[in-house]
């Protein structure tokens, strides 16, 4: 199991000496999804934190007229938590969901808890991660209103270039409140 992707992603954040990087490399498990598979579903009480190591995700639900909404991708590299769900222990609104096959390190509530007693600065690192993830999500969608169909998928392009060819157009084109048609014909347009 390859964990040194989590533990240089939580350098970023905070030192850590080798006996607590060892603590985090012996706490974590690994899981696998096939594209499609459900990482979490509504109405589940999140009790994992997860980190992507290979693979993409995305975060949707269902609006009142019973269609798909992809609110965002999560790519490799990336913490993956419904953080109200968590840590209120409420059932989530949202489903995430694996788009490619994926491999994910697995965080346990009772080895976050674990950690944030045994690590003096964890709960510090988490902290500023959870803010970043935030700051992040706020600036991608704040930027994709004032934007026409075509400009949101332009700036799609610029802000996640790996996603693209790796992401089916449908997710892609409910992620930008468009259509699959419309998203065709921009993508055509633009070549």
């Amino acid at each position: 199991m390859d964990t040194q992707p989590l533990i240089d992603f939580l350098l970023q954040f905070g030192d850590l000496n080798k006996q607590q990087t060892d603590l985090i490399k012996a706490s974590v498990t690994e899981r696998t999804y096939k594209a499609g598979d459900y990482f979490m579903e509504a109405g589940q009480v999140a009790r994992e934190i997860a980190f992507t190591l290979d693979g993409i995700f995305r975060v949707c639900y269902y609006d009142n007229n019973g269609n798909e909404v992809t609110r965002y991708f999560l790519e490799e590299g990336t913490f993956m938590a419904d953080m109200e769900s968590y840590n209120c222990q409420l059932p989530s609104t949202s489903y995430v969901q694996s788009v490619t096959d994926s491999k994910i390190l697995i965080l346990s509530k009772a080895v976050m808890d674990n950690l944030s007693q045994t690590i003096i600065i964890w709960d510090n690192i988490i902290h500023k991660i959870t803010t970043k993830g935030m700051a992040q999500k706020v600036q991608r969608l704040s930027s994709m209103f004032p934007q026409d169909a075509t400009e949101r998928y332009l700036s799609f392009l610029e802000k996640f270039p790996n996603l693209a060819n790796r992401v089916p157009l449908q997710y892609i084109a409910s992620y930008l409140g468009i259509t699959k048609h419309s998203l065709s014909r921009i993508r055509k347009n633009i070549r």
